[in-house]
C-alpha cells in the first residue's frame, strides 16, 4: 500500500477534486483488473477510450482515478486527478508505486529499426558471463538473472516494466539491458524510468502505419535520448544518416560507432565466414560467432556500451568472442546433402536486404538462394512490394507465404507484395499461402549445398490468424523437413 499523493510524485497536475492522503494498494489501465482501494488510470488509446470506463473502475473497487477530463458526475469518495498525459502520468505512477527500480540499477535502452533485440540480448549474456546479475527486456524474453520470462511486447506497458525491474532489484540485478521500440516510446510507456545510457543501432522504413510518416517515427526514436539525464551516455551509429538528429537535444555525453565513417568504436571486418567473423575493434582483433555486416554493427554497440559502463576493454573482447546470437537472429542448420537453412527475423526491407546480401557473400556468388518470405497482416503496407522486390532481386527463387495475417487475408497480401516484382522478377517467384507448405516447397526445390533462407518470424513460435495463435516455428518446421528431404 502507498499513498496516492506519493504514487502521484512528478506527474504534472491540472486539477485534484478528493483527498490525496488515502492508501492505493494496486494500479491498473485496464478497468477489468481494478481491486479494492485501487487507482485507475484512464488513457486514450488507438482503439479504446479509458475514459468511457471510469465508472466501471469504480465498481469494481477504484477510490482514484487519473484522467484528462474530468467525468461530470463524480461519485462521493473517489479522488479525481486530471492531467495533461495519462499515459506519460502512468509510465511515473508505475515508478512511484514500485519505488523506482531504476534509479537503484544501471539500466540501458537500446532503439533502433533493426538489431534492438540483438544488441540487448548480447548484452545481457556478456555482463552475464562479466560475472553481474543482469536484467534483460527484450522481444525473444525477459530475464531476471538467470529466470526466464515469455515476453510479449518489444516494450510492455509501463505498468508491467516497473514490475518487472522491480522483481529485478529483488533478483539483486545490478545491470538491465532493454529494447526500446517506437510504439513504446510515443506512448511514453518508458516515462520514469531513468536511463543510464541509450544506444541507437539504425533507422529504416518500418511501422509507417502507426507513426505516418518516416518524420514522426524518428522523433518517436529520439525520445529516448531527449529523456537521458547529464552523466548518461548517448551511443550512436554513425553510418546511419539520421544519427546526428537523435543526438540535437540530449543532455548525455555523446559517443559513436562506425564501420564506413570516423568514430569513438571504429570497426573493420577482416573475415567473413558462415561461422562467425574476425573483426577489428579500435586495433584490437577478435573472433566473434556472430555473422554478417549488420552483426559487426551490432558487436561495436556492444562494445561502446560496455566500455561506457566502465569494463576492462581486453576482457571485454575475450568475453564477446563467446557470445551467440538471440534464437531467430541468422540461426542455421546444415542437412546431410550440405543445404544450409537460415532462420531469421528479418521483417523490414533493410533487415531483409541485409540478410540476404549476407547470405550472397557467404555463398561466394556460386550457391542458389531460396527464400521464403511473407509480410504481417494489419501493418505497414507500403513495404510489401519493397519486401517481395528485395527477396526477388537477391535469391534465384521466391516463395512468397503468408507470416502472420492477423485479420488480413493473406491472398490480399500476398497481391500487394507481387506489386514490388517486374515481370522478370515475377518468373523467379512462386506463391504458397501455407507457410508450412511453403517452407516443404523450399526444401524440395534445393539441390545440394543451396541456401534457404525463411525470413519474417525468426524466434516466434506461433502464426496468428484471425486474431488466433496457432503453434508454429519456422526453425523446427525446417527441420523436420531437411530429415524428410535427406
Amino acid at each position: 500500500m502507498k499513498l496516492l499523493k506519493d504514487i502521484l510524485y512528478k506527474v504534472p497536475l491540472d486539477e485534484v477534486v478528493g483527498s490525496t492522503n488515502k492508501a492505493i494498494s494496486n494500479i491498473h489501465f485496464d478497468s477489468r483488473k481494478i481491486q479494492k482501494d485501487g487507482l485507475f488510470i484512464a488513457q486514450k488509446g488507438t482503439q479504446v477510450d479509458g475514459h468511457e470506463y471510469i465508472s466501471a473502475a469504480i465498481v469494481k473497487g477504484a477510490i482514484a482515478v487519473v484522467c484528462e477530463e474530468l467525468p461530470e458526475e463524480k461519485k462521493e469518495g473517489v479522488t479525481y486527478i486530471q492531467t495533461g498525459n495519462s499515459s506519460s502520468a502512468l509510465g511515473w505512477i508505475a515508478a512511484n508505486f514500485y519505488n523506482n527500480p531504476s534509479e537503484e540499477m544501471i539500466v540501458v535502452g537500446v532503439t533502433g529499426t533493426n538489431g534492438k533485440t540483438t544488441v540487448a540480448t548480447l548484452l545481457y549474456q556478456l555482463f552475464t558471463d562479466l560475472g553481474h546479475k543482469t536484467g534483460l527486456l527484450s522481444t525473444v524474453r525477459i530475464r531476471i538473472a538467470k529466470e526466464v520470462l515469455p515476453a510479449t511486447h518489444t516494450t510492455p506497458d509501463a505498468i508491467t516494466i516497473q514490475k518487472n525491474l522491480a522483481e529485478m532489484r529483488k533478483a539483486g540485478c545490478k545491470y538491465v539491458f532493454m529494447e526500446v521500440s517506437s510504439h513504446g516510446l510515443a506512448q511514453f510507456r518508458t516515462s520514469g524510468i531513468k536511463f543510464a545510457g541509450g544506444i541507437f543501432t539504425n533507422i529504416t522504413h518500418d511501422h509507417l502505419d502507426y507513426h505516418g510518416t518516416f518524420k514522426e517515427y524518428l522523433s518517436a526514436k529520439k525520445m529516448l535520448f531527449d529523456q537521458l539525464p547529464a552523466g548518461a551516455f548517448a551511443l550512436v551509429n554513425v553510418d546511419d544518416k539520421h544519427a546526428e538528429q537523435l543526438l540535437h537535444h540530449t543532455k548525455a555525453k555523446k559517443y559513436t560507432y562506425a564501420l564506413r565513417s570516423p568514430a569513438d568504436y571504429k570497426g573493420k571486418i577482416l573475415e567473413s565466414q558462415i561461422t562467425g567473423l574476425l573483426l577489428k575493434i579500435n586495433d584490437q582483433e577478435f573472433w566473434a560467432k556472430l555473422v554478417g555486416d549488420f552483426n559487426a554493427y551490432n558487436l561495436l554497440a556492444v562494445y561502446g556500451a560496455a566500455d561506457q559502463l566502465k569494463q576492462d576493454p581486453l576482457t571485454i573482447l575475450t568475453t564477446m568472442s563467446t557470445l551467440t546470437p538471440p534464437e531467430g537472429r541468422f540461426q542455421y542448420i546444415i542437412s546431410d546433402r550440405e543445404i544450409t537453412g537460415v532462420v531469421d527475423y528479418a521483417h523490414t526491407p533493410d533487415a531483409l536486404e541485409n540478410v540476404l546480401k549476407t547470405i550472397g557473400q557467404l555463398s561466394g556468388g556460386t550457391r542458389n538462394i531460396i527464400t521464403v518470405v511473407g509480410c504481417g497482416g494489419d501493418r505497414d503496407k507500403t513495404k510489401r512490394p519493397e519486401m517481395a522486390r528485395i527477396a526477388a532481386e537477391l535469391s534465384q527463387k521466391v516463395i512468397l507465404t503468408s507470416d502472420n495475417p492477423r485479420t488480413e487475408d493473406p491472398e490480399s497480401i500476398l497481391d500487394d507484395m507481387e506489386k514490388g516484382l517486374d515481370p522478370v522478377l515475377k518468373k523467379k517467384t512462386i506463391r504458397v499461402t501455407n507457410r508450412r507448405e511453403a517452407i516443404a516447397v523450399s526444401c524440395q526445390l534445393a539441390q545440394d549445398g543451396d541456401i534457404i533462407l525463411v525470413a519474417g518470424k525468426g524466434h516466434e513460435k506461433y502464426q496468428e490468424i484471425h486474431g488466433e495463435r496457432l503453434p508454429f516455428d519456422d526453425l523446427a518446421i525446417l527441420k523436420e523437413n531437411f530429415t524428410q528431404t535427406a
